[in-house]
């Protein structure tokens, strides 16, 4: 009788062990542990970064396309002189690029 007890005391607690040992380290590894939250956290403001940055672009892109559309000479001479290398004999032309 006793050796029964005794055995099912020890069945209890290395399934007490077992079920805390899977808790503990899904809690900490696994999918949705921690580690994994660390890296989505990172991951979300690296996103977060590289959107602001493109909105930045998108915005700088509407800009120079609106000022295409109303036909605005400053910025059309500024197109003409940079993709054509153009300049009149009297200029003198200094690269800053």
């Amino acid at each position: 009788m006793r050796l029964i007890e005794s055995l099912k005391k020890k069945k209890i607690i290395l399934l007490n062990v077992f079920l805390s040992l899977y808790i503990g380290i899904n809690l900490i590894g696994g999918e949705r542990g921690l580690i994994s939250y660390f890296d989505k956290k990172k991951l979300l403001e690296e996103l977060e970064i590289k959107e602001k940055m493109l909105t930045h672009e998108l915005q700088d892109l509407e800009t120079k396309i609106s000022l295409v559309k109303n036909n605005d000479l400053d910025y059309l001479d500024i197109l003409y002189r940079e993709k054509f290398r153009y300049g009149t004999k009297d200029e003198i032309i200094i690269k800053l690029k």
